[in-house]
């Protein structure tokens, strides 16, 4: 009985183990969640890029994608049939709004400039203050807001099922014979982690395929280095930051930003550092669309940063920051700029893929 209770226990131990190391290989996410009908969606993931997380609830699909994007260009999904998810982020400004605040269907306009989608399946929380926790729950959001799509799920789920082919669609996605609202986030989730850019000058640069002028070099050191100080906010291969932070562009708290969310005072002014990929194309900057151009940003956190802000970050009292200052010359905020549009995917914006046929 011994010997059987051991062969047990090391049958036991070895399944463990091929369990732990099948989940540590890095093989496209395929879960038994998936519909028969349905066909996996292996993603491209960049050379050098982290694995993407994907949810076991919402597995990549090539239906489910393809639904994700006709509902992200489908007016439907507002209260007048005018507007869709890309009429606040259209492919030239990097799937972001041009303007300084978006205009809902009625006229009404938000205080927050639009986040450009970016590598978003990257993203740990969503909107500027991380209200959300996953694509899904952000995708659900703007259809009932007040001042964007001004809409009810009811009504957005009565047109979509009278449609035959989205019956259809969803039916082979998600196995489903009526379509609800939260198999529509699924879908416009599992579009939105599609949208990846890897393919800049940087990143061409980086693979060895072609080279950066003194110019850009010059900018990039600037950038990786305490004279910047830019890669503490927006690191790794990502450019993005996962830490709430306030930058001190804010000098009275006319938006309190993360500590809205988590009403806690030490949150008040703090928000998400947003990623710097394709950043030349997705002007104005910061959350309120303050800054039209790459200068003027340079320029705020080379001289304008106010240190006396509430919550203001650390990384914004260092001692290379005297009165708030990096000293920057000319030359260095002409390079550091410089270095910023080699972050710039044509490939991304033009992408079939992403945009409407």
């Amino acid at each position: 009985m011994f010997n059987s209770l051991v062969k047990v226990l090391v049958f036991l131990v070895i399944g463990m183990f091929a369990m732990t190391f099948q989940a540590c290989k890095h093989e496209p996410q395929i879960d038994y969640l998936i519909p028969v009908k349905a066909t996996p969606y292996i993603i491209d993931i960049p050379k050098g890029f982290p694995v993407m997380p994907i949810p076991n609830e919402n597995p990549l699909t090539v239906e489910g994608v393809n639904l994700g994007k006709l509902l992200f260009y489908d007016t439907r999904l507002s209260g007048d049939n005018s507007q869709s998810c890309a009429t606040c982020h259209f492919a030239p400004s990097s799937f972001s709004d041009s303007s300084q605040f978006s205009t809902g269907i009625n006229g009404a306009i938000g205080n927050r400039n639009a986040m450009a989608i970016v590598n978003l399946g990257y993203s740990q929380h969503f909107f500027w203050d991380g209200r959300d926790e996953s694509l899904e729950d952000q995708a659900l959001k703007p259809v009932v807001n007040p001042i964007e799509m001004n809409t009810t799920w009811p009504l957005v789920l009565n047109k979509l099922n009278f449609d035959t082919y989205y019956r259809e669609q969803f039916k082979i996605a998600f196995g489903v014979d009526v379509i609800d609202s939260f198999d529509v986030a699924k879908a416009i989730a599992q579009f939105e982690r599609t949208m990846i850019s890897g393919n800049s000058k940087f990143d061409q640069n980086l693979n060895g395929n072609i080279p950066l002028s003194d110019s850009e070099t010059r900018g990039l050191v600037i950038f990786n280095t305490e004279k910047g100080d830019c890669f503490h906010c927006h690191g790794t291969i990502l450019l993005q930051g996962f830490e709430f932070e306030n930058n001190g562009v804010q000098q009275v708290m006319e938006d309190i930003g993360r500590g809205g969310v988590t009403n806690l005072s030490t949150d008040i002014g703090k928000f998400k550092p947003p990623t710097l990929r394709n950043i030349e194309l997705s002007s104005p900057y910061m959350h309120d669309g303050r800054f039209k151009t790459l200068e003027e940003v340079v320029e705020f956190y080379n001289s304008g940063v106010n240190q006396s802000s509430p919550n203001i970050s650390p990384l914004m009292l260092k001692a290379n920051r005297p009165n708030g200052d990096l000293n920057l010359t000319i030359q260095d905020k002409a390079d550091l700029v410089a270095f910023l549009k080699t972050l710039t995917d044509s490939d991304f914006i033009s992408n079939p893929d992403f945009i409407s046929e």
